[in-house]
């Protein structure tokens, strides 16, 4: 039960900022900037197993991650430019990011 009262806050927050975004571009930009997805995941990670210390090797890979997954945003930011359409510029930034966060998980595996 708790399962699916998580999936329909995730749910409801996801298509809120869809809809706003559509309205008012700025302030869909500001919602999704938010780490709405971390501050739900460590929520809900530390409601089932309060284990602080999991909840603090969690939030520092994350935040090694994040600036890992920005290339993601430059196609996207650039689609119309460059004469990107949608579909394009999201495979192109998913490109991008998966190759940063594999080059990551190559480089530090070096270092483990």
């Amino acid at each position: 039960m708790v399962f699916f009262l998580r999936l329909i806050l995730a749910a409801v927050i996801i298509a809120s900022v869809s809809e706003i975004s559509g309205r008012w571009p700025r302030i869909g930009a500001l919602l999704l900037s938010l780490p709405l997805t971390s501050i739900l995941a460590f929520s809900f990670s530390w409601q089932a197993h309060g284990d602080l210390k999991s909840m603090s090797a969690m939030a520092r890979e994350t935040l090694i991650l994040v600036p890992l997954t920005l290339p993601f945003f430059v196609p996207l930011a650039f689609a119309e430019q460059w004469h990107m359409g949608f579909w394009t510029a999201v495979a192109v930034g998913l490109l991008a990011t998966s190759v940063m966060i594999l080059g990551w998980f190559a480089i530090s595996q070096n270092f483990n």
